[in-house]
């Protein structure tokens, strides 16, 4: 099975061209207009194909986000299936992405993941690793943000999650999570280095923990119809290893809904609650690229957080798709902080996505408006 993949820049060349293509329909033939845009993404697909191999593509990677502005490096990327008959598509794709990016910011990132699926999707396995050299901004913990301070951190991040099909969609599994933090530059009689917040002096996390999972998307990377939803629990103790001890709750509920026409609309409602002494690195957190686009990530965090997204995603030309997005949530250390209040926040945007593959894998990226403007550069979908 051969498999495509190209830089973010083609995506920029795509958007750039089809607007001439556009123009040009005003004032000549509309054959001919349709003509010159089926040339531009035939040009992109054999680009695709060129950069392609039959097992391992490799990618010169260019990402952009506010929390680490534009970054370059690497990545390698493998999708393949497991089993005796993996032509016949009964087990779901496996990947295998190994990246390295340094950042305009001066964040090193190195990262490897395994995701597999095995036996005919009765039984999911995923393996990460990270290490990173991150300068990043700290605003302060809840919902009254203060003058953002810079810190660096080094970390090393691993986890171990095993799930077994217990049911149809039905997934169970225990998990392993360690992190360990060494935060070597902070702003002199700055909040982190007055020593009363949490992990301000770095972590040492290790806990064991269990999901369950009810998994009955149709693709894995681009669902158009069916339900994800997963309850995660983790235990961070010293008899672990760890030098903080508190537990996470994670509620992440998701559904897609097919509308006709390739059209999909997607709804996704996710709950963080914490327990314990809580290191600031790892309180429930809005923004970023994955929750709440158009909010710089970490600027507000807190023991518990309150998410709800929607997308509606639509075909645009060939591989060229589109989407609208909004989203509100909030964060507070009870749960009397919550409510239709002034800490509720919003955002709302849109974007591009490019497909790369038959298995649903997309290129993307995203303008997104919250409390600043925001636009994100990255590969696959966010729910």
């Amino acid at each position: 099975m051969k498999r495509r993949t190209t830089f973010l820049l083609i995506l920029q060349l795509l958007l750039w061209c089809s607007a001439p293509a556009q123009e040009q329909g005003k004032t000549a033939d509309l054959g001919e207009a349709e003509s010159f845009a089926g040339k531009l993404f035939g040009l992109a697909d054999r680009t695709i194909d060129l950069l392609t191999t039959d097992s391992w593509t490799f990618i010169p990677a260019l990402t952009y986000s506010p929390e680490t502005s534009l970054g370059v490096g690497g990545r390698a990327l493998k999708i393949f299936r497991t089993g005796k008959d993996r032509s016949s598509g009964s087990t779901r794709p496996s990947s295998l992405p190994l990246t390295f990016l340094y950042t305009f910011n001066h964040q090193l990132i190195l990262t490897g993941e395994l995701e597999l699926w095995l036996d005919e999707n009765k039984s999911f396995l995923n393996a990460r690793i990270e290490f990173s050299d991150y300068p990043f901004e700290f605003s302060g913990i809840g919902n009254e943000v203060v003058q953002a301070e810079p810190y660096a951190s080094r970390y090393f991040y691993f986890h171990l999650y095993y799930e077994k099909k217990i049911a149809k969609g039905l997934y169970l599994g225990p998990r392993y999570e360690f992190r360990g933090d060494d935060l070597y530059q902070k702003i002199p009689g700055g909040l982190l280095d007055s020593g009363d917040i949490p992990g301000s002096n770095g972590q040492r996390l290790s806990g064991l923990g269990l999901a369950v999972n009810l998994d009955r998307r149709d693709n894995i990377f681009q669902p158009t119809k069916g339900v994800y939803h997963q309850l995660s629990w983790m235990k961070f103790h010293s008899l672990f290893g760890s030098n903080f001890d508190f537990s996470q709750w994670i509620f992440d509920f998701r559904k897609y809904w097919p509308v006709g026409n390739e059209q999909i609309l997607v709804g996704q409602a996710m709950v963080s609650v914490s327990e314990g002494e809580v290191p600031f690195q790892h309180l429930a957190m809005m923004g970023g690229s994955d929750l709440m686009r158009g909010y710089f990530e970490g600027r507000y965090r807190d023991r518990h957080a309150m998410v709800y997204q929607a997308e509606w995603r639509f075909p645009v030309y060939r591989n060229l798709r589109m989407v609208a997005f909004g989203s509100a949530g909030q964060v507070g250390r009870k749960f009397s902080d919550f409510g239709l209040n002034h800490h509720l926040r919003m955002a709302a945007g849109f974007g591009f996505r490019y497909r790369l593959n038959k298995e649903g894998l997309h290129l993307r990226i995203d303008f997104a408006y919250g409390d600043q403007p925001a636009f994100y550069f990255g590969l696959n979908e966010v729910i």
